[in-house]
C-alpha cells in the first residue's frame, strides 16, 4: 500500500526550466483539475502528431481518456506538463508495466517493477524548442524516486524527432524494430554521457536566454514622464545615445488624448497597444503597479523584463518571478540598474546613465547599482569598458550563473569581472565558474560575507555552515580570482583583459625612482611574487631609456612579467636643445631641483612620449606589462590607449600580477587536473546498506530527511565496500570482557573509554595504550574506572594497537552552501586549536589529493620534519580519494569522519570512524535542469 505521502499532489516535482530558445516553461505535475487544460491543449494538436502518439487517428479526447490521463497515484501512473502562460504545451506519461510489458496490476499501485512505458505530446506550434528533452530529463528524475529504472518507449519511425529526443539523452540504451515501430529501452541511472548532456542543454538554453535580453530587437520601456525625470525617461535617453539599432517605444498610462511621441519615440498607453512584438520591457513604475505591467508584457509575449522599482519583500518578489515565468519570461531585479551591450550591432543601453560607455571585452555582472556605476566609470576612467554589463538588484531570476553560460562561450568576452552579495545555487556556480576560468578568467568580489551582513532579498540561497574564509578558498580552487575589493576587482580585471599571462611569479621592477621601486619589491613580496634585483635608471631617464630597458627586462628569460615606476622628471636638455646639447644645457635641473620649495611640472608632453616609449617596447610581447607613476598627469589615459594597465600605488600593481600570475598556474594545472583512480568498490553493496539505513519508517506519519548515524557495524561494513577498514573493537563493560576481547585481538592493544566528552580526548586519561598483557590490562581497566567513573558511564573499548605513525582527520560533509567537502589536517591541536585544516570540493584527482596532503601549515610532519621518519603520505591520499567517492556516489551520505587515521612509515590505520545518513535529498547538479526556486 502506498503511503498518503505518496498519493498527495507532489509539489517538490514543479519547477521551471529553460528551453532551447531562452523562453521558461513551467513543468509540474498533472492533476484532476487539469481536465479542461488537457482537452484545450489536445484541441490544438495535429492530427499528424496526435497519429504519432496513439499510433491511429485519435481526433479528440474521450471522458475515460481525459480522466485516465488527469487522474494519477504519482507513483505507478504519473502525467507531467510543460505549460507557459497557464496552458499545456506538452505533456508526458509513464506507466509502470511489469517484464511482459504488461500495466503493473499490483493493489493500490504496490508493483515493485522497475520498469515504465513513458509517451511524450508536444504541441506544433512549440515543437524544435527542446520541450520533450526537459521533460524526459523531469519524468525520468521523477521515475528514480519512484522506483523505476528504466523506461520503454515505442515510436513510429516517422516519428523522427521523438526518435532523436530519446537517442540523444546520453542514457544507457537498446533499440530495436519490430512490428513496424521502433522499440527503445532506456537506463535511467544517471551516467557521465547524461549529465554532460544535460549540462550542455543547460549551457545553450541559459546563454541563450541572457543573449537574447541582451540584444533585444525592440524595447518598450513603461513608465516614461512627460517632462524630464524620472527613471523611465533617464533610459529612454540613454537607449537614444547609445545609438540602440531596434526599435524603442515609450509607455505612459496617462498619456494624453492625441499625443502618440515621447522624446522622440513613438509612444502609447500600454505594451498592448504597440503595433510590434516587444523583445524586452524595461519597467520604471511605482512597485505596486508592476504586477499590472508584466501580466501585460507576458501576454504580448514579451521575453524578458527590467524592473528598475524597488520596495519588494521576498513574498512580492517571489509572486513578480513566478507570473513572470509562467508566461515564459526572465526577470532583471527588481532594483535593477539595467543592460548594456556596446555590440556595434546592438548598441544597448538600459541604464539610467546617459554615458555610453566605450566598447570593451569585458563582461560586468552586479548585484549592486551603486557599485554597477562605479565599475563602469572605474573602466572609463582606465580606457575600456564592458562587453556586457548587467546590473540585477535584487537578482530575484536571472543571477550571475545565468551571464556565466552565455559569457562563457561568448567571443566579445575575455574576462568577467562580478559583484555578488549572495550565491543562489553555489554548486552550479562553482561548476560554471570552473569551467568558465578554463578559457577566460573570472574575478569575484563577494560583499555581506561577515556573519549578521543581509544581503538583498534574491532568490533563495542556501545556508552554508561553512566560514567565509573556506568559501573563498573552495572557489579559487575552481579557477575563481577572489579579491577583497573594489578596486581590486578593476585592477585585476584591467590587467587580464589587456596584458598576457605570466608564465610564473617572476617580476622585473625598473625605474627611475628607488624609493617606489623598493616599495614595489617588498609589495611583490608580500603577495607571494618573486622579485629580481631592481633595475634603477637615473632619475632624468628619458622615454627612449624606459623603452630600453623594458625591451631588456622582456628579454630577459629570468623574468615573467614587469613594472615599470616613474616619477616626473625634467629633462637636462632644455626642449628646443639639439641632439648635441650636453649635460650644461640645464645644469641644474633634476628630480629634487625646486622653485621655492615647490618641484617643477615636467614639460608639457612627457607624459604621451613616455607612454608611446612603452608602448613601443611591449609590442609582441608576451610578458605582462604594469605601470607604477606618482604626480605624472596625463600617463594613465596615454597608457591605456596603448593597453598598458597604470596604477597608482605598487600594491595595487603587484595585486593584480600576483592574481594573474595565480590565474595562469590554475590554468596549467587544470590543464592536467590528475584522475579519479579506479578502485574495485561494491557499489552495490553500499547502496543497498544505504537503501536499507534511509528506508522511511512504515509507521511515520510524516516523512523525514533528518540525518542519522550509522551502528559501528553498518559503518565498518560501509568503509570496507569502498576499502577503506576501520581497526576492529571490541564492547569491554568489565574487566573479563576486555580481557576476552585483548584474546581475540591479540595483544598489545589500547583499551579507551567512548562516552562523547571523553572521546578523542587522551589529555583527560580515557585512553591506556600499549597494554601488553592480562595482568596490564585488569590493572588498566581499575584504574580507569576508579579515576572517571563507572563502566557504564565511560563505554570502555578495547582496541589492537596500531602502528606508531602521524595522527591525522579526515573529514568529509555535504554542506548545503556550497556541496560535498573534503576536509584534512593533523589530529589534536594543529586541527583542533589551530584551524590548520586544509579543503576540497569532492570528487577529488589523485593530483588534488596529494595536494590536499600539503595544503595544512603542519603539512612537513608528515615528511620527515626536523629528521623524523617519513610517513607514507601515498597512503593516506589514497584514503582521501576513496572517502571522496564514497560521497560523490552515494547521496545518502551526508558526512564521513575518520578521526583518527594514523599514518605510518608503512600503511594507514582508521582507528575510529562515523557516518551520518538521510534519505537522499534533491541535488540540483545532479538531477533535471531546473531555474533556482523563488
Amino acid at each position: 500500500m502506498r503511503t498518503p505521502q505518496e498519493r498527495a499532489y507532489p509539489t517538490h516535482w514543479e519547477a521551471d526550466v529553460v528551453l532551447r530558445d531562452g523562453g521558461t516553461a513551467r513543468v509540474r505535475p498533472i492533476a484532476p483539475d487539469d481536465a479542461e487544460r488537457l482537452v484545450s491543449f489536445y484541441e490544438q494538436v495535429s492530427d499528424e502528431s496526435k497519429y504519432y502518439r496513439f499510433f491511429a487517428p485519435y481526433p479528440r479526447l474521450s471522458d475515460r481518456d481525459v480522466r485516465r490521463f488527469t487522474h494519477h497515484d504519482y507513483v505507478d501512473r504519473v502525467g507531467l506538463a510543460a505549460t507557459v502562460g497557464g496552458e499545456f504545451i506538452a505533456t508526458v506519461r509513464y506507466d509502470r508495466i511489469d517484464a511482459s510489458g504488461r500495466p503493473a496490476s499490483s493493489p493500490a499501485g504496490s508493483s515493485s517493477e522497475e520498469q515504465a512505458e513513458v509517451a511524450f505530446l508536444v504541441r506544433d506550434d512549440q515543437q524544435g524548442r527542446g520541450v520533450a528533452s526537459a521533460l524526459l530529463e523531469h519524468i525520468a528524475a521523477v521515475a528514480r524516486e519512484r522506483g523505476i529504472r528504466r523506461f520503454a518507449a515505442e515510436v513510429l519511425p516517422a516519428n523522427t524527432k521523438m526518435i532523436k529526443v530519446f537517442t540523444d539523452a546520453g542514457y544507457s540504451q537498446k533499440r530495436s524494430f519490430e512490428d513496424g515501430s521502433v522499440h527503445l529501452t532506456l537506463d535511467l541511472e544517471p551516467t557521465e554521457e547524461s549529465l554532460a548532456v544535460m549540462r550542455a542543454r543547460e549551457q545553450r538554453a541559459e546563454g541563450r536566454s541572457a543573449e537574447r535580453l541582451l540584444a533585444p530587437g525592440s524595447v518598450a520601456v513603461v513608465g516614461v514622464s512627460r517632462g524630464p525625470g524620472g527613471a523611465g525617461r533617464a533610459s529612454l535617453e540613454s537607449l537614444r545615445t547609445a545609438g540602440f539599432t531596434g526599435r524603442t517605444y515609450a509607455v505612459n498610462r496617462a498619456l494624453p488624448e492625441g499625443v502618440t511621441e515621447l522624446a522622440g519615440v513613438p509612444a502609447h498607453r500600454s505594451v498592448r497597444d504597440v503595433p510590434e512584438h516587444i523583445d524586452l520591457a524595461v519597467i520604471a513604475v511605482p512597485a505596486a503597479q508592476v504586477t499590472s505591467v508584466v501580466t501585460e508584457c507576458g501576454e504580448c509575449g514579451v521575453q524578458g523584463v527590467v524592473v528598475y522599482s524597488d520596495g519588494f519583500g521576498r513574498d512580492e518578489q517571489r509572486e513578480l518571478v513566478r507570473l513572470a515565468r509562467s508566461y515564459g519570461m526572465r526577470v532583471i531585479g527588481p532594483n535593477a540598474l539595467g543592460l548594456i551591450n556596446t555590440d556595434p550591432g546592438v548598441r544597448l543601453n538600459t541604464t539610467p546613465s546617459l554615458r555610453t560607455p566605450r566598447r570593451g571585452r569585458i563582461g560586468v555582472f552586479t548585484q549592486s547599482g551603486a557599485i554597477g556605476i562605479a565599475l563602469l566609470d572605474g573602466l572609463h576612467r582606465r580606457g575600456t569598458g564592458p562587453s556586457s554589463f548587467v546590473s540585477a538588484g535584487n537578482r530575484a531570476d536571472v543571477s550571475g550563473n545565468d551571464l556565466l553560460q552565455h559569457w562563457d562561450e561568448d567571443p566579445d568576452t575575455d574576462v568577467v569581472l562580478m559583484y555578488l552579495e549572495s550565491i543562489g545555487n553555489p554548486r552550479k556556480f562553482t561548476r560554471l565558474a570552473k569551467r568558465t576560468a578554463a578559457r577566460k578568467p573570472v574575478v569575484v568580489v563577494k560583499g555581506a560575507r561577515q556573519r549578521g551582513s543581509a544581503p538583498p532579498p534574491g532568490h533563495a540561497a542556501p545556508a552554508s555552515s561553512t566560514p567565509d574564509a573556506t568559501v573563498t578558498e573552495l572557489l579559487r580552487q575552481a579557477g575563481v580570482l577572489m579579491v577583497d575589493s573594489f578596486t581590486q576587482l578593476l585592477d585585476s580585471g584591467v590587467l587580464l583583459a589587456s596584458q598576457p599571462r605570466p608564465e610564473g611569479p617572476r617580476v622585473a621592477i625598473l625605474g627611475n625612482t628607488d624609493a617606489l621601486s623598493l616599495l614595489t619589491y617588498d609589495a611583490c613580496l608580500t603577495d607571494g611574487l618573486r622579485p629580481r634585483p631592481v633595475l634603477a635608471l637615473p632619475a632624468e631617464a628619458t622615454p627612449a631609456d624606459f623603452a630600453d630597458a623594458l625591451r631588456e627586462a622582456l628579454a630577459d628569460p629570468g623574468t615573467d612579467s614587469v613594472v615599470v615606476t616613474a616619477i616626473p622628471w625634467v629633462p637636462t636638455t632644455a626642449p628646443d636643445a639639439g641632439p648635441d646639447a650636453g649635460p650644461d644645457a640645464a645644469p641644474d635641473a633634476g628630480p629634487d631641483a625646486a622653485t621655492d620649495g615647490v618641484p617643477p611640472a615636467p614639460p608639457a608632453g612627457l607624459a604621451d612620449a613616455l607612454a608611446e616609449a612603452l608602448g613601443d617596447a611591449t609590442k609582441g610581447a608576451t610578458k605582462p606589462v604594469a605601470v607604477v607613476h606618482l604626480a605624472l598627469e596625463g600617463l594613465d589615459p596615454a597608457l591605456a590607449a596603448r593597453g598598458i594597465p597604470a596604477y597608482g600605488a605598487p600594491e595595487r600593481a603587484s595585486r593584480a600580477l600576483a592574481e594573474a600570475a595565480r590565474y595562469a598556474q590554475w590554468r596549467r594545472e587544470a590543464a592536467t587536473p590528475g584522475r579519479v583512480p579506479e578502485f574495485e568498490a561494491d557499489e552495490q553493496a553500499a547502496a543497498a546498506l544505504l537503501a536499507r539505513a534511509t528506508a522511511p519508517d512504515p509507521a511515520a506519519t510524516v516523512a523525514t530527511a533528518r540525518s542519522h548515524a550509522l551502528d559501528a557495524e553498518d559503518t565498518a561494513t560501509l568503509l570496507a565496500a569502498y576499502g577503506l577498514d576501520v581497526q576492529p573493537t571490541l564492547p569491554a563493560p568489565d574487566a573479563d570482557a576486555a580481557v576476552e576481547a585483548a584474546r581475540r585481538l591479540g595483544f598489545p592493544v589500547a583499551l579507551k573509554a567512548t562516552a562523547p566528552h571523553l572521546r578523542h580526548r587522551a589529555d583527560l586519561g580515557g585512553v591506556r595504550l600499549d597494554i601488553a598483557g592480562e595482568g596490564g590490562l585488569r590493572r588498566a581497566y581499575g584504574e580507569l574506572t576508579a579515576a572517571l567513573g563507572t563502566p557504564g558511564e565511560l563505554r570502555p573499548v578495547v582496541q589492537a594497537m596500531a602502528p606508531r605513525g602521524a595522527g591525522t582527520v579526515v573529514r568529509a560533509a555535504v554542506d548545503p552552501g556550497i556541496g560535498a567537502v573534503l576536509s584534512f589536517g593533523l589530529a589534536g591541536t594543529p586541527s583542533e586549536l589551530l584551524g590548520d585544516v586544509a579543503h576540497r570540493l569532492v570528487p577529488v584527482t589523485d593530483r588534488e589529493a596529494a595536494a590536499l596532503v600539503r595544503a595544512i601549515r603542519s603539512a612537513p610532519i608528515l615528511f620527515g620534519w626536523r629528521g623524523a621518519e617519513p610517513v607514507d603520505t601515498a597512503a593516506l591520499e589514497d584514503v582521501l580519494v576513496r572517502v571522496s567517492l564514497l560521497l560523490d556516489d552515494h547521496s545518502e551520505v551526508v558526512s564521513v569522519e575518520l578521526d583518527p587515521v594514523v599514518v605510518a612509515p608503512r600503511g594507514v590505520t582508521v582507528l575510529n570512524a562515523s557516518v551520518r545518513v538521510a534519505p537522499p535529498p534533491p541535488r540540483p547538479d545532479l538531477g533535471a535542469r531546473r531555474l533556482p526556486a523563488y
